[in-house]
């Protein structure tokens, strides 16, 4: 999963971007925490013990409706700003296939007139340059056709509430206010992405490749007429496209003359347009301050850094000339859809013109629709090839049209994931995957939860059963002999991380009642309900989580009283990662963090620079810069991708680790050598290995257990570590630098080290803690993933699987779910209660995909701005079964195993098993969802 790169230096407090200097202080930063975060992380009782968390730690406020989000914030509540807040709204044209002449407001009372009307003549004049990977014409020029349907022409402004609300009641839903002229027809582009995954596997699924993505190389097309055409022009892959094109064409020519032992199965699938529906629609709320030359801006985003570099690059030269750019990110919600979203940018623009007023740009819920971040549909063409004898599978070949609205978005790279995620849990030998992100007059898709693998793995998991009931055989029998296992490679050639345990799941969902009575349930139920079918499916899934450049940061300190606090730089978007982090020291230093900080960004301590992509740069060049002492491929990773868990969990426990070792452990050693001969521990030998907390006290090798409080008490009278900072690099495997900590030189899995030492320090450490109140740890013998690994594209993986048991009406085609039970293996887990709730969650959110949720693509859709949760049907509890719903986490291998990220794919095999089970209830295959009851009742009554 690509993600704009931070290709200058760090953008911590007191950083400059494009010569505007730049502050990141989130609402629940030091500066505004008597504002916001006592709030939401105040509890009435502890929230967690060295026994666990007894609650999610921000549970009251969000309960009681205190949590503050971006979207409350109003310019009376932050500090130097005036009072009166302004508001503005998006003018937007509803309508892609004629040319734009301009917009008309005399339906409005000339008191409601905007104060400031904002166009693109306006943002030309001024020098104000959009960011150019969100695409031409942020609002529409007079004589344009729009790109899409919902693109703005005008950002309009009002200095009062009242006015405002006024003139939006009176503008809305009104077809008169945009001019056309003559008829264009939809713009004609490129495709925005176009990709191939060639692999031809060795003799054994163990031996080497004789070609994939990660031993040669990814294949790209030429584009002729806004297609692409394969094969390609030489020049774009030379001889190793070549040579991966004619291992496709010899697998095409295979799957049209099969042998005749060969099972050879065809299908199209299709996925629709979905809206994520989020709780907080987009928003942002700016201030210029034209005197200082400061722009103040509170913005909901998944990855302040981004935002804070774009809006500089963006204003860059303009005629404003701003100078410092304050940017507070709030907590927030989308799923995905407030990652790398271009309405930051609007809101920003909105707040520079506001004449020295604050204005707020916060979308309603129609506005949303309108023009919020969507799911791309896809378009899948699907064949796999089966021995029927060893029912083994031959050859897969996928070819997948998306299609991404009218900006780029992640489109590309939400194309390239959902290909290379379509083996699912299977082992292919061979597989050609190609792919290709298309531009289109619909609103624009996006980084939305599942980013393309719900798309195809759904649809593998429903060829793969139906595959079973063509070849006669049990769909459990064909889906165990063909496990992908470890050691063997997926479809880039690359060898998936640790043990992989889809078997243990299979043989717990065989076994379970609900697959096991299957056919007696049905037959039983419908001799007693002749109105109804019933029906039992299965589907079993394995996502992975990452992008392939993570860069977590962390900071743990300790103080002379025991008090633990952690900043991170992870947002917390509403799945508990604020609970989680703080929980993640517990195990290295006894109990959680007392105070968490998420979404921190200033990190000024550990003075990082970036230079270069991280998915395109040369071995050569990284490993130049390597030798860089404070170089870093990348600053920062959004909060996406189901990163907390693993990622940013890899930081903070690095950090705390470091805190224990280095400060905790050799304070415990002072106390217990205390005393003639070496005190206590003089008979025994003590070993780090040895040292365990229990109920909060430490304790080695039968030793005094000695309270947290009581070993900060003394870390920081010897002036040992007490705190550090971390900086990570994930490229499918960690980066890794030797560092000297004290007379120890050791390899760390970071990067970046800065350290804290205790009140007692001598002068000499003092001196050493120059770099904001840390001393910043010199690196050697810097080791960076190799470059190539980004094509391996997926290594980290967490399996899912789901049976569901249903029932559907004769007469009307509506579907009940009536059970669910589903298995997830997340290595271990944090806190379970965490990881059951976002598997409801993500249950509904694929009923909703499989059964309810779907929008027209074009004129009748939602650009036009007239939908809403009144014409969308998302999951109610109805639908979700959530009396009779269940769920298994399987307990980790050892009490090692990392945390894995699973946040998306717990949304995915229920889509699989809910069409599987509508197979064992109507005897039909569907293969267009959502499937619906007229396409059900279609289906049952032709």
């Amino acid at each position: 999963m690509q993600h704009p790169h931070l290709s200058r230096r760090a953008f911590l407090k007191g950083s400059v971007a494009a010569g505007i200097g730049i502050t990141i202080a989130p609402l629940g930063s030091r500066a505004f925490a008597a504002l916001f975060e006592s709030r939401v992380t105040a509890t009435p009782e502890p929230w967690a013990s060295p026994g666990g968390a007894r609650f999610r730690i921000d549970a009251f406020s969000k309960v009681c409706g205190g949590k503050v989000f971006a979207r409350d914030i109003r310019a009376r509540d932050m500090p130097g700003w005036p009072r009166q807040q302004g508001h503005a709204m998006l003018l937007k044209a509803n309508r892609a296939d004629h040319a734009y002449q301009g917009f008309e407001l005399s339906s409005l009372d000339e008191s409601l007139h905007p104060d400031r009307i904002v166009t693109a003549a306006d943002l030309e004049r001024d020098g104000i340059a959009f960011p150019d990977s969100h695409g031409p014409d942020p609002l529409l020029p007079q004589g344009k056709t729009p790109l899409y349907i919902g693109h703005p022409v005008a950002i309009l402004i009002w200095h009062d509430f009242a006015r405002y609300r006024a003139a939006k009641n009176a503008l809305k839903f009104r077809d008169d206010l945009i001019r056309y002229g003559a008829a264009t027809g939809e713009v004609e582009r490129p495709p925005y992405g176009s990709f191939r995954y060639v692999r031809v596997g060795g003799d054994t699924p163990f031996a080497p490749d004789e070609f994939s993505s990660l031993k040669d190389s990814d294949l790209f097309p030429a584009i002729k007429n806004r297609r692409p055409v394969w094969p390609d022009d030489p020049s774009l892959n030379g001889d190793v496209g070549e040579r991966g094109l004619y291992h496709a064409q010899r697998m095409a020519e295979q799957l049209e003359q099969p042998p005749e032992n060969w099972e050879v199965f065809q299908a199209r699938y299709t996925t629709p347009y979905i809206e994520p529906g989020a709780l907080e629609p987009d928003n942002g709320n700016g201030w210029f301050d034209a005197d200082s030359g400061e722009l103040h801006f509170v913005v909901a985003t998944q990855c302040p850094q981004e935002a804070a570099r774009e809006t500089a690059l963006m204003l860059e030269g303009s005629r404003f000339a701003v100078r410092h750019l304050n940017v507070h990110p709030g907590y927030t919600v989308g799923y995905g859809s407030k990652d790398h979203n271009i309405f930051v940018y609007y809101a920003a623009l909105a707040a520079m013109y506001g004449d020295g007023h604050p204005i707020r740009l916060a979308n309603d819920r129609f506005e949303q629709f309108q023009s919020g971040i969507k799911r791309h549909p896809f378009d899948m063409d699907y064949r796999l090839a089966v021995d029927r004898d060893s029912l083994k599978f031959q050859i897969f070949r996928a070819h997948l049209d998306v299609n991404g609205g009218g900006r780029a978005n992640y489109s590309a790279s939400v194309a390239a994931v959902g290909a290379t995620a379509a083996q699912s849990v299977y082992y292919l030998p061979r597989s050609d995957l190609a792919t290709t992100a298309y531009p289109s007059r619909a609103v624009e898709a996006g980084s939305m939860r599942g980013y393309g693998t719900l798309q195809t793995m759904a649809a593998t998991e429903m060829m793969v059963d139906e595959l079973a009931e063509r070849l006669g055989v049990d769909p459990f029998a064909l889906r165990r002999a063909n496990l992908l296992e470890a050691g063997m490679k997926n479809t880039q050639g690359a060898i998936p991380g640790g043990a992989i345990r889809v078997g243990e799941i299979l043989d717990k969902a065989e076994r379970h009642p609900l697959w096991q009575e299957r056919h007696e349930r049905r037959d039983a139920r419908q001799a007693e309900d002749p109105d109804h079918l019933y029906g039992t499916g299965f589907a079993i899934s394995q996502k992975d989580f990452g992008t392939g450049a993570e860069a977590p940061m962390a900071s743990v300190e300790i103080d002379a009283a025991g008090r633990i606090r952690l900043r991170q730089i992870a947002i917390d978007m509403g799945t508990g990662a604020a609970t989680s982090q703080a929980m993640n020291v517990l195990e290295v230093l006894g109990r959680p963090a007392d105070d968490i900080k998420t979404g921190e960004t200033d990190w000024s301590e550990l003075a990082l620079e970036t230079s270069g992509n991280p998915y395109t740069m040369s071995q050569d060049e990284q490993d130049r810069l390597s030798q860089t002492p404070r170089w870093t491929p990348r600053l920062a990773s959004p909060s996406s991708a189901s990163n907390s868990a693993y990622y940013a969990s890899h930081a903070t426990r690095e950090a705390a680790r470091l805190v224990f070792r280095h400060g905790l452990w050799p304070a415990a050693l002072s106390i217990w050598r205390q005393g003639i001969y070496g005190g206590q521990a003089n008979p025994y030998v003590i070993r780090l290995e040895d040292a365990r907390w229990v109920e909060g006290h430490l304790t080695a090798n039968g030793m005094t257990p000695l309270s947290l409080a009581t070993l900060a008490a003394k870390a920081h009278e010897l002036g040992l570590i007490t705190g550090a900072s971390v900086h990570a690099f994930n490229r499918w495997s960690w980066a890794s630098a030797e560092f000297a900590l004290g007379e120890e030189r050791s390899r760390l899995p970071l990067d970046a080290v800065a350290v804290k030492y205790g009140d007692g320090a001598d002068d000499d450490k003092r001196r050493l803690m120059s770099s904001h109140g840390y001393h910043l740890l010199d690196r050697q013998a810097m080791r960076y993933p190799d470059v190539q690994l980004n094509n391996a594209h997926v290594t980290y993986y967490s399996p899912v699987a789901t049976l569901v048991d249903l029932r559907v009406s004769k007469g009307s085609g509506e579907v009940e779910i009536l059970e669910h039970y589903s298995w997830v293996e997340c290595g271990k887990p944090i806190v379970s209660e965490l990881v059951m709730g976002q598997l409801e969650g993500g249950v509904a959110m694929g009923i909703g995909h499989a059964l309810l949720e779907h929008m027209p693509l074009y004129e009748d859709g939602p650009g036009n701005g007239s939908w809403n949760f009144n014409r969308y049907q998302v999951p109610l509890a109805r639908h979700c079964a959530v009396w009779k719903q269940g769920g298994e986490i399987l307990p980790p291998l050892s009490e090692t195993d990392p945390a894995k990220g699973m946040g998306e794919v717990v949304m995915i095999p229920v889509v699989g098993a809910i069409v599987n089970a509508l197979a064992h209830a109507t005897g039909q295959r569907f293969r267009d969802l959502p499937v619906t009851p007229e396409r059900i009742q279609e289906a049952l009554h032709g």
